[in-house]
């Protein structure tokens, strides 16, 4: 196994802060009650209600799978790309329940869209970076 340079640990590390901020959102969702909801947009209440359980189950494997693949690459471990490689996975599930089933792009608007991209393009990223990584002999 090849050193890493410092700026590898320091992205990895940025990464598991950014994935746990997903979980923390998460959580905070599913901890949603009635009375959470009621106070919502109309138009945010109609995607609230309308998410299938397997598209919040895509969300956990996003999240999920992108901090441990992150605990992965700061362990300097080669299944930080398979977990990474789930996390897109459950991005792109998420994103097909959000986006295409439920017309969320309409309801929810631009700025959520270009979140949900940005979220994607981090994702993509990350697998990318754990396979630089690997080619690299950072991870073993």
């Amino acid at each position: 196994m090849n050193k890493a340079p410092k700026w590898f640990l320091v992205v990895a590390f940025i990464a598991l802060l950014w994935n746990l901020l997903g979980c923390m959102a998460l959580f905070a969702d599913l901890q949603f009650s009635p009375q959470d909801v009621a106070k919502l947009t109309p138009a945010q209440q109609t995607l609230y209600n309308a998410r299938a359980g397997w598209a919040v189950a895509a969300t956990a494997l996003a999240v999920f799978g992108g901090a441990t693949g992150c605990i992965g690459l700061l362990l300097r471990k080669k299944w930080a790309f398979i977990l990474l490689s789930l996390s897109v996975v459950g991005v792109l599930v998420q994103d097909f329940g959000l986006f295409i089933l439920v017309n969320g792009a309409a309801l929810a608007g631009t700025v959520a869209v270009a979140l949900q991209l940005l979220v994607l393009a981090i994702a993509v990223g990350l697998v990318l970076f754990s396979r630089l990584a690997s080619t690299r002999g950072w991870l073993a």
